[in-house]
């Protein structure tokens, strides 16, 4: 595998708890409109924050990350038992969840994909990873609540994941840059494209049927 300078590593590490804590209150946010009960909230919270990464490490033969440091599963329910307890007693617009689910978005495509990278996965690969990261775990969240996937239906989610996780592997790679600051200007474009799509609507072509 590459190696990660020390403070590569700790940012790394930092970007995947951030995610977790972002994931797992955004999870219950999205899950809320079903009246679920606490228990409900912290699944929808886990799988929406450590689903994609489970998927991605199962993909790469490697530890689960959960498993392996119990670290991100504690301050997920944290984050999410937290975040249901504020919404039982305040109201939430419904919309609200989607700037910090952007932002758990760009965080898990920019580790996916560098962990990716380094596993030594051809550029193609390693930008997948990313992208199975970011949307793989709002994916089962969706499917949990009984929900059309968001994924699927909203503007430009995966297409916002995975414009970032190619940015990220053309800055390190092509042009060289530092690792970090490469990774917060692939960040910026996930966040970028995500909420310009949400405001101008900008969607994929959907399928569509006259039967």
């Amino acid at each position: 595998m590459l190696a990660l300078s020390l403070s590569g590593e700790a940012f790394l590490y930092g970007l995947g708890i951030a995610a977790s804590v972002v994931c797992g209150a955004t999870g219950v946010l999205e899950a809320s409109r079903k009246h679920i009960d606490l228990f409900g909230a912290i699944m929808a919270g886990i799988a929406a924050s450590l689903g994609g990464g489970t998927v991605r490490d199962l993909l790469l033969d490697r530890p689960v990350f959960w498993i392996s440091d119990q670290l991100y599963l504690i301050v997920t329910i944290a984050a999410a038992v937290l975040t249901f307890f504020i919404a039982r007693h305040r109201h939430i617009p419904g919309r609200l969840f989607l700037f910090p689910d952007a932002i758990g978005l760009a965080l898990f495509t920019v580790v996916g994909t560098h962990i990716g990278l380094l596993f030594h996965c051809p550029w193609l690969i390693a930008s997948l990873m990313g992208v199975i990261t970011g949307v793989f775990g709002g994916l089962l969240r969706d499917v949990l609540t009984n929900e059309i996937p968001l994924v699927f239906t909203s503007e430009l989610y995966a297409t916002a994941s995975w414009l970032g996780a190619l940015a990220l592997i053309f800055l390190q790679n092509v042009c060289g840059m530092d690792f970090i600051a490469a990774s917060f200007i692939a960040m910026i474009v996930v966040v970028a494209v995500r909420l310009a799509a949400l405001h101008w609507h900008i969607r994929l072509p959907h399928l569509t049927s006259d039967a």
